[in-house]
């Protein structure tokens, strides 16, 4: 155990210490360095990093909480069980999105969404932004180091382009629901367009119906001798009949219109 230590360059024991470190391998005279970092997606996403170190002979996994190496008795098979096993509680735990995205859309069809789905879309969308663009480098670093050991006769290819397989599903899966949150906001936005759209259309009807009205109101109002109707004692009446006249025509000559728009 001594011996790894004693080998180990101080950056690189710094990297296996960092618990968001990114995914890297780094290919060493005397060893090389592999970490892998998963997301956590638990109540909070959070991520997680493994660091491995490879010899010729053996492998050792660095434990950051006790702040020491655990030593494998294989270069690569203790190693894959580690991180098969990690893959394979991502993507059992990112059906959590999967089933966020799909409440969303369910909601958004039922018109059952309220004022805080724009903050609920924006919440998924960057966690699930966030599992894409650390499983996106995972992915490429896990490519990188099946194909820096893929001739070695020891190395268990099958078994580790197996864990290659499980990442790329869960990033195909992730870019689909990204998908799916795009087409929703789309969605969404042509809703409240229409709803904005007819609401526009209630007060063109209303503007086009009393325009009539306030033109006659303020004719009668002028403050001018000699104004129709004003001599009589049914005056009132008359103006109430030209105006209900007028909001007639206006409405009929409104609905007229609407039904050559829509042909």
């Amino acid at each position: 155990m001594q011996n790894i230590e004693n080998i180990l360059d101080t950056l690189h024991l710094e990297d296996l210490n960092n618990e968001a470190h990114p995914s890297i391998f780094d290919d060493n005279e005397n060893y090389n360095m592999f970490i892998i970092r998963l997301p956590i997606i638990g109540e909070n996403l959070d991520s997680k990093s493994f660091g491995f170190i490879l010899t010729d002979q053996k492998s050792y996994y660095y434990d950051k909480e006790k702040k020491e190496f655990k030593e494998f008795d294989n270069e690569f098979t203790s190693v894959y069980k580690m991180v098969d096993k990690a893959v394979d509680r991502v993507l059992r735990s990112f059906t959590k999105f999967q089933d966020m995205v799909s409440d969303l859309e369910e909601d958004l069809y039922a018109n059952n969404t309220d004022k805080d789905f724009l903050n609920s879309w924006l919440e998924i969308k960057l966690q699930i932004l966030r599992v894409e663009r650390i499983l996106a480098r995972t992915t490429n670093i896990m490519d990188e180091f099946i194909g820096f050991y893929k001739d070695n006769e020891e190395f268990p290819i099958n078994k580790y382009i197996d864990i290659h397989e499980h990442l790329d599903r869960i990033m195909r899966s992730a870019l689909l629901q990204l998908s799916k949150l795009d087409y929703l906001y789309s969605f969404y936005n042509a809703k409240s367009n229409d709803k904005m759209n007819k609401m526009i259309y209630v007060l063109t009807i209303i503007s086009a119906i009393f325009l009539p009205l306030n033109l006659v109101v303020g004719f009668f109002g002028m403050n001018t001798s000699g104004l129709p109707l004003s001599a009589g004692n049914n005056g009132t009446y008359y103006a109430i009949t030209i105006m209900l006249t007028l909001a007639l025509s206006a409405t009929l000559i409104f609905q007229i219109w609407r039904k050559k728009v829509d042909k």
